[in-house]
């Protein structure tokens, strides 16, 4: 069964905001609808202001979408790159009076420097790709990312860090557990040229993984350290979404090469953005770029552009942060159908224009990579991995 435009605004316009008249339909806060492969996006606008307030709406909306027939999905984005039609005038909500603290907030992680990290033996550098939020396809830049480098003649493997939501068994179409060396030291899974390690190999698919910090963390370090990585020129690791312990710790820790960041365009999931780039700088983590993704959308049927979520928020970021722009990934359903398949689009279709984005931002990524290790090693004394 197919659906329509009309079908999907009927349903929205039964959704209401928690204290403002109208429904989201006529108060004009819904962006132009795009169907494909029976999945449907839009974004609704808000006051940046009242974004995390009314992420509820957004929930609601997205549900409302999925409930109607012939729906396969539905993407939803809150986003504040223009006025919304009467939300502004709404008055906020008084807030709850907060409960007591369980205990006081962590301090903000001193800085460090890369030459106190222990390094892993056998790779030459490891970079991480990071995002503010979840949902902006991290994971499908880290593995199409990995893919790209690969492609450029490099030795790559992929630590999938993302403990909580582990995504390069199925990106890769990979199955089986990993087996060891000498009962103590995992040998990692293989595909498509690159080493992958991920916790996804190493529990049961619908088991939630319900650790607190210092199991996360424990557990990253032996994935990182013992493997049996060989020897790599580049360990890309998909890092966690957010800004916690996890992540933190990791990039503490670890002797980073460089910081990728993934963001979509709109000016909401650019704030989330900032914060991690704004993590990397406080534990001196070189950023090496941003990638926009979800970008645009080109119509299959017309040929036409649209952007769905805006358009060119990661670029003016960058420019203003001082931070390089990788690249901007469109909206493509080749992308979402390849990596459901277990075969990337890099692999899939790697003569197509997807998988020349994808090898341009791998590209510029060595090159700052390469430009920040000939910096450090101008500046001081080389590292030495033991």
């Amino acid at each position: 069964m197919s659906i329509s435009k009309e079908t999907v605004l009927e349903k929205l316009r039964t959704i209401k905001g928690p204290d403002f008249e109208g429904d989201i339909v006529s108060l004009g806060l819904v962006s132009e609808i795009f169907i494909a492969d029976s999945k449907v996006f839009f974004s609704i606008t808000v006051p940046a202001a009242r974004a995390q307030e009314l992420e509820p709406l957004r929930a609601a909306a997205e549900r409302a979408v999925k409930s109607l027939p012939g729906v396969a999905g539905a993407v939803v984005a809150l986003t504040a790159e223009k006025k919304g039609g009467g939300m502004e005038a709404a008055p906020p909500r008084p807030a709850p009076p907060r409960p007591a603290p369980a205990r006081p907030a962590p301090p903000a992680a001193p800085a460090s420097t890369q030459s106190g990290k222990r390094g892993v033996p056998g790779i030459e550098a490891i970079i991480a790709v990071a995002s503010g939020k979840g949902g902006v396809g991290k994971s499908t830049t880290a593995v199409n990312l990995a893919l790209g480098l690969a492609a450029l003649g490099l030795k790559v493997g992929i630590l999938d860090a993302d403990i909580y939501g582990p995504s390069m068994p199925k990106l890769l179409g990979i199955k089986g557990k990993p087996t060891t060396v000498d009962g103590k030291i995992l040998r990692p899974m293989e595909k498509y040229g690159l080493k992958v390690m991920s916790m996804g190999f190493l529990v049961e698919e619908e088991t939630p993984m319900i650790w607190r910090g210092p199991m996360v963390m424990s557990a990253l370090t032996q994935m990182l350290r013992e493997v049996e990585w060989g020897a790599l020129d580049v360990l890309v690791v998909d890092m966690p979404p957010g800004t916690g312990d996890a992540q933190l710790t990791m990039a503490q820790q670890v002797p980073l090469a460089g910081a990728v960041i993934v963001s979509t365009p709109q000016d909401l999931a650019l704030i989330d953005a900032r914060k991690g780039l704004n993590m990397f700088r406080k534990v001196d983590v070189p950023l090496l770029g941003i990638v926009e993704n979800m970008s645009y959308f080109i119509a299959p049927d017309t040929g036409k552009r649209y952007d769905i979520f805006g358009h060119g928020g990661a670029r003016n970021e960058a420019q203003r942060l001082g931070v390089t722009f990788l690249g901007e990934v469109p909206i493509e359903m080749a992308i979402r159908e390849n990596s459901d398949a277990g075969t990337p689009i890099v692999v899939a279709e790697p003569n197509g224009p997807i998988a020349e984005v994808y090898r341009g931002v791998a590209a510029r990524v060595l090159e700052r990579m390469r430009a920040e290790s000939a910096s450090s090693s101008a500046a001081g004394p080389a590292i030495v991995f033991e």
